[in-house]
C-alpha cells in the first residue's frame, strides 16, 4: 500500500476533524488587545511550514489589511529579527510554525523575535517543545491519528494542510477583531475555508488517475520543475519538496516569471514542467510561460481551473482544479504534485526519504543534518 496516497486521500476528512479545535484555540488565544494593536506580521518556519507561510500571505494581507512577511526561519533568525520596526507593544506579531515543535531554527527565530520586542505565537501540536517554550501564545494544533506501519516515515501532507488551515483561520480572526470583516463576513469566510474539504475531494478524485498515468509516462525523467506565482509559488515549492522526499529526484519550485529568466535555458529539452495557476492574477504570464515551455520542447503539465482555457489547451497533461478564490487555492493546488510524487516513487521503486540510508538517520529529522540539534543563537548578534 502507498501510504502517501492514503494520506492525501484522507485530507477532506482531516478538515472535518481539525477545523473546530483549531478555530476555537485561535479565537481564544488571539485576544482583542493584540489583534487591534498589530501593525506587522511575520510568519516563519522551515520546509513545508515555510511553504504554508508563503501560501497564506495573500490571505493575510487581503483579509487583515496588514503587511505579512513570510520568511524562512533561518532568514528571520539570523538576518531579519533585529530589524523589526520598533513601535509600540504588541504591534509586531511573529508566528512560528512547527507541528513537532522541535525544529531548532524555528525555536531560534522565535527567541530572536521576542528579543526584538515582538509578540510570539507558535502553531504547534507539542506544548512542551522548544518552539512552544519560546512563545507567548500557543495555538494548539490537533493531530488526529492516521494508520500507518510502525516506524514508517511518510512525506508529510497532513501537517502541511493543518498548518495552512491554522494560518487561514488566524487571518480571519485578526480581520474580524479589527473590523476588516464584519461578523457575518467572518462567519462566511470560516465556512468557505471549511468548505474546501469538498473541493479537495473533487480535486483528488479528478487528479488521482491522471497523476498515476503521468508518473508512469514520465518516470524516465530525473528532474522536474514546478512553477507557480503568488500563493501558488508555495504550491510549486511544496510539490518539488514532495518529489525530493518521495522519489529523490532533482526537483525545483520556481516563480512563473523567474522560470523565464532561468529554467528557460536548461539544456534537458523534455524536462517535465508543471505550471500551477488559480487562473487569476498570474494567468496572463502563466499562459506566456507555458507557451514558451512547449516551444522549447518541455513536457508540460498544467494544474488550473477549466476557465483558464488558453493555458489548459497548451498542456500535454491537464490536472483540473475547481474554481476557488486565489488566496485559498493552495489548499487544493498542491494535490496534483503530491499525487504525482507518490506515484513516481512507486513507479521507480524508490523508498521514501532514501530510507534514511547513505549516512542519514531518522534521529533528529535526518541525523547529520541536525534539524533538531543545530547550534542556535541565544542572543541577537
Amino acid at each position: 500500500m502507498n501510504y502517501m496516497i492514503e494520506q492525501i486521500k484522507s485530507l477532506p476528512e482531516l478538515m472535518e476533524k481539525i477545523f473546530q479545535p483549531l478555530d476555537d484555540s485561535i479565537r481564544q488565544k488571539l485576544d482583542h488587545d493584540l489583534c487591534l494593536s498589530l501593525k506587522h506580521i511575520n510568519v516563519v518556519g522551515c520546509g513545508d511550514s515555510h511553504h504554508a507561510a508563503l501560501g497564506t500571505e495573500l490571505a493575510f494581507e487581503t483579509l487583515t489589511k496588514l503587511p505579512d512577511e513570510p520568511m524562512t526561519a533561518m532568514a528571520f533568525a539570523r538576518y531579519g529579527a533585529g530589524f523589526l520596526p520598533q513601535t509600540n507593544p504588541k504591534t509586531n506579531l511573529v508566528i512560528g510554525i512547527s507541528v513537532s515543535g522541535g525544529v531548532s531554527r524555528t525555536a531560534e527565530a522565535l527567541r530572536m523575535g521576542a528579543q526584538a520586542g515582538a509578540t510570539i505565537a507558535a502553531l504547534t501540536a507539542t506544548p512542551s517543545s522548544p518552539v512552544a517554550e519560546a512563545s507567548d501564545i500557543i495555538l494548539d494544533v490537533p493531530v488526529p491519528e492516521f494508520p500507518s506501519p510502525e516506524g514508517a516515515i511518510i512525506p508529510g501532507v497532513r501537517s502541511y494542510f493543518t498548518s495552512q488551515v491554522g494560518l487561514y483561520l488566524t487571518a480571519v480572526r485578526i480581520a474580524e477583531v479589527r473590523a476588516e470583516l464584519t461578523q457575518p463576513e467572518a462567519k462566511a469566510a470560516r465556512a468557505e475555508i471549511k468548505g474546501m474539504a469538498a473541493k479537495l475531494s473533487e480535486t483528488i478524485d479528478a487528479c488521482d488517475p491522471i497523476a498515476k498515468q503521468t508518473a508512469e509516462a514520465w518516470g524516465d525523467a530525473g528532474e522536474f520543475v514546478f512553477a507557480g506565482s503568488g500563493p501558488n509559488f508555495a504550491s510549486a515549492l511544496f510539490s518539488a519538496a514532495k518529489i525530493l522526499e518521495a522519489s529523490g529526484d532533482a526537483a525545483i519550485g520556481q516563480d512563473i516569471e523567474e522560470w523565464a529568466h532561468l529554467q528557460y535555458f536548461a539544456k534537458v529539452v523534455n524536462t517535465p514542467t508543471f505550471v500551477i495557476s488559480a487562473g487569476d492574477r498570474d494567468l496572463s504570464r502563466a499562459e506566456e510561460v507555458a507557451f514558451a515551455a512547449k516551444q522549447i520542447g518541455r513536457r508540460l503539465a498544467v494544474a488550473a481551473p477549466k476557465s483558464a482555457k488558453k493555458l489548459v489547451d497548451l498542456a500535454d497533461v491537464y490536472f483540473p482544479l475547481p474554481e476557488v478564490k486565489e488566496m485559498y487555492s493552495p489548499l487544493i493546488a498542491g494535490v496534483p504534485g503530491e499525487l504525482f510524487a507518490a506515484y513516481l516513487a512507486e513507479v521507480k521503486k524508490e523508498k521514501f526519504f532514501r530510507d534514511f540510508t547513505g549516512g542519514r538517520s531518522i534521529e533528529g529529522g535526518g541525523g547529520i543534518s541536525r534539524i533538531r540539534t543545530s547550534e542556535t543563537w541565544e542572543n541577537w548578534k
